[in-house]
């Protein structure tokens, strides 16, 4: 017994069941079952869900990224304190108290690629529904024979099947040259997406510390592993994945903007925008909408008197 196979047998029954869900959405509202675009779309509609079900743990990701800059001064410590030495002994200890600090904290830093561990088996399951479609075969759950047929005879813009990588195309020069386009968006929207963090939120501390000379690294080494890891992807699941990639993406834009690390170039761009708008919202106060400012009165012109008229009013 294929102890992988067991493994992903639940994802690839729950990706079943959430493709043919939007699968019987779109086709109610008038789109074709069979036709690439539907597909693709219920693809997208597997997108939202996962990454909507992600949601907790992202914001979990955030909070520890935020312990890992508060604990960063006693981790220098610990680090500097055993610089040079290379004994078992220095190393173990060395160990212990990094490790004690994380406890402490209740942190850890592989914890920032939670999010991404997680997907690794929805894209493998995906690409296991796909190639089982493409070769004719029906799926666990719900995907039965026909519709797994019409998933594997869908065709991305109607030229480009979805089973179908960039190695294994049947000679398709389509699918080689949407595959590359696709690689590319994926690379570049993963390049930004690290570089909006590396660039934007991160604090002068955060800076300093080796984690961030590891993740710069990581900025340009994940896109390269994305270029010759895409060769291998099925379509749909190279469509998934670029889809996954924007979410990401405009959801990170999002938080940098409105819940940046702290004293990092985000957090000093808020500050100045909630400056400004309070600001704005002074000199609105002072002057209420719909206020109306009276003019200042004329002063009235005093008429000419006479000498005598104002010695008779002087008596007076």
């Amino acid at each position: 017994m294929d102890i992988f196979a067991i493994i992903l047998w639940p994802i690839k029954w729950a990706i079943e069941a959430i493709l043919v869900g939007f699968l019987t959405l779109f086709t109610a509202i008038g789109l074709e079952s069979a036709a690439g675009l539907t597909w693709v779309l219920s693809i997208a509609g597997l997108v939202v869900v996962v990454r909507a079900a992600l949601i907790p743990i992202f914001v979990r990701q955030i909070q520890n990224q935020r312990k890992m800059l508060e604990i960063s001064p006693d981790l220098k410590k610990i680090q500097d304190k055993y610089r040079g030495k290379r004994d078992q002994f220095s190393r173990e200890a060395m160990s212990r108290e990094t490790m004690a600090l994380y406890k402490k904290h209740g942190t850890n830093p592989l914890s920032s690629c939670l999010p991404i561990l997680l997907q690794m088996p929805i894209f493998f399951g995906l690409f296991s529904v796909l190639n089982s479609s493409f070769n004719g075969l029906s799926g666990v759950g719900l995907l039965n024979e026909e519709l797994s047929a019409e998933f594997g005879r869908a065709t991305l813009f109607g030229i480009a099947p979805l089973g179908s990588t960039m190695v294994n195309n049947g000679g398709n020069v389509w699918v080689i040259v949407i595959a590359a386009v696709l690689i590319v968006l994926m690379t570049a929207s993963q390049f930004i997406t690290q570089l909006q963090i590396m660039s934007k939120n991160q604090s002068p501390e955060m800076k300093a510390s080796p984690m961030y000379r590891q993740q710069r690294i990581l900025l340009y080494i994940l896109p390269v592993v994305f270029l010759f890891s895409g060769v291998a992807f099925p379509l749909g699941v190279m469509f998934y994945w670029f889809v996954s990639n924007i979410w990401t993406m405009v959801q990170q834009f999002i938080v940098i903007r409105n819940m940046p690390t702290p004293g990092s170039e985000a957090a000093l761009a808020r500050e100045a925008r909630l400056a400004k708008k309070r600001q704005r919202k002074g000199i609105v106060d002072e002057e209420p909408e719909g206020t109306v400012i009276e003019e200042p009165k004329k002063a009235q012109r005093q008429q000419p008197v006479s000498k005598n008229r104002a010695k008779k009013k002087g008596g007076r």
